[in-house]
């Protein structure tokens, strides 16, 4: 017997439970609103606000609340109904962005994953390495958050876990030149994927530019065409702020998807969709939990069925 519909109801489980803060607010208030009249425009104001207290962002509250509304008038609505067409709208912001991430073409294929410290970046990269590794595939870590001797101690032991190599310096060593080693090394060994760490202060713009535009500069005197992607991991609990993470590492690194991590409960998934709708970057994975299987690759509709609170 197939056991995959157990997997994906388990998978299904928690991910509703990690939205759970975001799917109560919306849920609970909605249910409010619509109790206690027929829909008219100071109700779908105010489930714009809920949705914007959610983190949703300005123009999705307002597309929603539109949609809501659409042929409603004066008539009763129940919060079933509303929560419908959350889903609906949410799913239509986030399928334009929900991509796998191909990791073809280039040997090595070089991931670089970068975000701010804290935001599960070490961890993510086990995670993923895991994943790799199921897949038949041979992984090489590099362990270029040089500044963080517990950045580098987690990477070995994922490196231990998973089966991939790690190349690692004592701390403080010149991230850059980590960098170099693992890709000349990778390349000499015909590895299929290299995934490099990298530091995440964002205390000094300016120091932290200058490390991450030298990595990927002596990368690419091994290979010019390095890095091939670059993850920016979010963490979910911080709400608004992921906004200006977006924004700081797509202009420093130049970030070509985001990985969503935190996913567990306390968690504002809303905001991704406000940088969904903002930046329209791919989200390649969403993560639940610390264990290795809570990493999985971004659904759309699995995730607004999961905002909206629809089981």
């Amino acid at each position: 017997m197939n056991d995959q519909p157990v997997e994906k109801q388990s998978w299904w489980h928690r991910l509703s439970g990690g939205l759970k803060r975001t799917s109560a607010s919306i849920g609970g208030a909605v249910a409010d609103l619509v109790a206690k009249r027929k829909l008219d425009d100071p109700m779908l104001e105010e489930i714009e606000d809920v949705l914007i207290r959610a983190d949703l962002g300005l123009e999705s509250a307002a597309k929603i609340a539109a949609a809501v509304g659409e042929g409603r008038y004066d008539k009763s609505i129940t919060a079933d109904e509303v929560k419908a067409v959350v889903a609906a709208e949410v799913e239509k912001v986030l399928t334009p962005v929900a991509k796998p991430l191909g990791t073809g073409g280039a040997k090595p294929f070089v991931i670089l994953v970068v975000g701010v410290n804290g935001s599960g970046k070490t961890t993510t990269i086990g995670k993923l390495a895991a994943k790799l590794r199921a897949e038949g595939r041979s992984v090489m870590l590099a362990a270029a958050d040089t500044f963080r001797a517990a950045a580098i101690d987690q990477l070995n032991i994922w490196g231990g876990r998973t089966g991939a190599s790690v190349i690692a310096r004592a701390p403080g060593a010149d991230a850059a030149g980590v960098a170099f080693d693992a890709l000349a090394e990778a390349r000499g060994e015909e590895i299929d994927v290299l995934l490099v760490d990298t530091a995440g202060r964002l205390q000094n713009k300016a120091v932290l530019m200058d490390e991450l535009q030298k990595i990927v500069r002596v990368m690419q005197k091994v290979d010019r065409t390095a890095p091939h992607a670059v993850l920016l991991v979010l963490d979910a609990t911080v709400g608004q702020n992921a906004l200006s993470q977006v924004e700081v590492f797509r202009d420093l690194a130049g970030v070509t998807g985001l990985v969503m991590t935190k996913l567990d409960g306390t968690a504002r998934g809303g905001i991704l969709v406000a940088v969904a709708a903002k930046y329209g970057l791919p989200v390649h994975f969403i993560g639940v939990g610390e264990g290795v299987d809570d990493l999985a690759p971004f659904s759309a509709k699995d995730f607004a069925r999961a905002i909206a609170g629809i089981d």
